[in-house]
């Protein structure tokens, strides 16, 4: 069997309650918010136990204090069967965060039970559980779990001896010594190390500090959009950055980033590789609107089809408009980036459909493509313009249109938009056909011929 992964800390109940905002209260310069969705989820060390679970197919123990109450039972109906709740006692009340959102952006929280619990001994169960397990995750969430000294003296202990994560919290306990990695994020960096600044040059400073204050292996210091900055000694430090995306939700992003940290490093990998892992996962998290689907089935990115489908289905349900373009891109040039950059201005997302190389030779000839479909989609991905990018295998992307099904269709102007053979299949669930400028004279074709003279 394979070995457990632990997540000690403190558990919590997420509510999002997603609605329109669109007139305000008739005595009061307050919005009126109309609910149109709410979702409930395990939030805080059970968040980070259910995405680890997302992220590997080893058995995750959550190690938490759960009260006897309405919220906590909610919660513990939550967890998937792949995560096996070890209780600590306690007394107290379930932790509950509502987050009203509308229009895409958090509105209000309204939190419940935010006392911290109260903890009495420490049962077998716990102990067996942390000696059982490969690595271990403290998501601490200030909650009381990491003030408890029995529980404090035990992760101690074993921290020498086994992987071990920490993401703190300003009201925690201090994470102990002997640590693989701690992951702050800037705001905690700067806090925990009295360092001022948000440069990388003083994260580093930050991170380097808190690395020998806590007598830890590393500290990766996460900086949200940017990624994360691994410090690991002598001054050393390394900066990771994170991988584009269009979501705007970023709840549990830390969560996510500290649980592949630690699946990392449970399955052998250096600090180094742990944050990669971290930041790749996040990435998609965010990207994805906090859908732990998105992480299903391993550390590794999706295929590009679910991921341009799980990016489509997040827009549309925030509201967004959904934009679509398509072609070889098999010499990347001006031309290219003119309608890239144009079709992205055009809504909240832009899907790079991309002709399979079996595609590009039977519309090109035998001599093409130049590059293969994956250099292709690789440097399609890493223009700020594109958001996903999703090869097809046929002649034209009509398959691949229907599944998107996008708001708006672009093409340079080098087509007309009633001659385009998709144009009916996308006005056909109510999508528009745009064309947009072309730059005379930019062409893969006469960049081959030119090259050739």
């Amino acid at each position: 069997m394979t070995e457990p992964l632990a997540v000690v800390g403190d558990a919590l109940l997420d509510v999002d309650v997603q609605a329109r905002a669109d007139r305000l209260v008739p005595d009061a310069a307050a919005p009126v918010l109309e609910e149109q969705s709410r979702r409930v989820r395990p939030g805080g060390a059970a968040l980070a136990a259910l995405l680890a679970a997302r992220l590997s197919s080893r058995p995750v123990l959550l190690i938490a204090g759960v009260p006897d109450d309405d919220a906590g039972a909610h919660l513990t109906g939550l967890l998937p069967a792949q995560v096996t709740l070890v209780p600590l006692p306690c007394t107290g009340r379930t932790p509950v965060k509502t987050r009203l959102r509308a229009a895409g952006q958090t509105v209000a929280r309204l939190d419940a039970g935010t006392g911290p619990l109260e903890y009495a001994g420490l049962p077998t169960s716990v102990r067996a559980a942390l000696r059982e397990a490969t690595a271990v995750l403290v998501s601490d969430y200030g909650g009381g779990a990491t003030a408890h000294e029995p529980l404090r003296a035990l992760l101690g202990a074993r921290a020498e001896g086994q992987p071990t994560v920490w993401d703190p919290h300003p009201r925690g306990a201090e994470p102990v010594a002997g640590l693989t990695l701690v992951t702050p994020n800037g705001r905690e960096a700067a806090l925990a190390s009295d360092i001022p600044g948000e440069r990388i040059g003083a994260r580093r400073r930050q991170a380097e500090a808190l690395r020998k204050r806590w007598r830890a292996r590393a500290v990766a210091v996460t900086l949200g959009g940017r990624g994360a900055l691994l410090a690991y000694g002598d001054g050393a430090a390394e900066l990771f950055p994170t991988e584009p995306h269009t979501g705007r939700d970023a709840n549990g992003a830390g969560d996510c980033f500290a649980a592949a940290t630690a699946i990392t490093l449970a399955d052998s990998g250096l600090p180094s590789d742990a944050v990669a892992a971290g930041v790749a996962a996040a990435s998609r998290f965010v990207g994805a609107d906090g859908d732990p689907r998105v992480l299903a089935g391993a550390a590794a990115p999706p295929a590009a089809p679910q991921q341009a489908m799980d990016l489509a289905a997040a827009v549309r349900g925030r509201g967004g408009t959904v934009v679509a373009t398509g072609g070889c891109f098999d010499l990347l040039h001006a031309g290219h980036i003119a309608t890239l950059a144009a079709a992205r201005s055009l809504g909240d997302c832009l899907i790079v459909c991309v002709n399979s190389d079996d595609s590009v030779r039977r519309l090109k000839g035998p001599d093409r493509p130049l590059q293969p479909a994956v250099d292709r989609l690789r440097v399609l991905s890493s223009l700020r313009y594109v958001d996903a990018v999703v090869v097809f295998e046929e002649d034209t992307p009509a398959a691949v249109l229907q599944t998107l099904r996008p708001d708006v269709w672009v093409k340079g102007g080098d087509y007309s938009a009633a001659a385009l053979p998709e144009a009916g299949l996308v006005r056909s669930w109510g999508g528009e056909v745009v064309t947009v400028p072309y730059l005379a004279g930019r062409s893969t074709s006469r960049l081959v011929r030119s090259a050739h003279r």
